[in-house]
């Protein structure tokens, strides 16, 4: 005769590891090829990262100095716009293109306008489209 034994099926919360500044610089340094990718000045590049332009130049030309998580946030946001991008589009270029490109899901902004809204939430509502585009996960 078989016993039953009760399995825990509670689901753990989920809390990722925050990413480290090392990770950050990476990010950063990734962010700057996008950027350059995308076609977008420094001042548009200052305002998706939220700092102030002399700043980010001198980070662009330096090396990253501390990311706050905010900051982290945002690059960790345009690399996931990215990936979602190189996976809805078989050519890279057309995927760079479609952010100054206008469209409906933006009530004809592209994501690069909705982007420079400046706000980190700007950033996460394109990935969130895209995500969306994509088939999510």
């Amino acid at each position: 005769m078989t016993l039953l034994q009760a399995i825990d099926t509670a689901p753990t919360p989920f809390r990722p590891e925050p990413i480290t500044q090392e990770e950050g610089g990476a990010l950063f340094r990734a962010a700057l090829n996008l950027f350059s990718r995308w076609g977008i000045t420094d001042e548009q590049a200052a305002v998706l990262t939220d700092m102030p332009l002399r700043t980010f130049r001198r980070w662009k030309a330096e090396g990253p100095g501390r990311i706050s998580r905010d900051g982290l946030a945002r690059l960790s946001n345009l690399m996931g716009i990215h990936k979602a991008l190189r996976i809805i589009f078989q050519e890279p270029q057309r995927g760079y293109d479609w952010v100054k490109a206008t469209n409906v899901a933006f009530d004809g902004a592209s994501a690069l306008q909705v982007m420079l809204g400046g706000e980190l939430t700007d950033i996460m509502r394109v990935r969130r489209y895209l995500d969306s585009e994509r088939g999510g996960w």
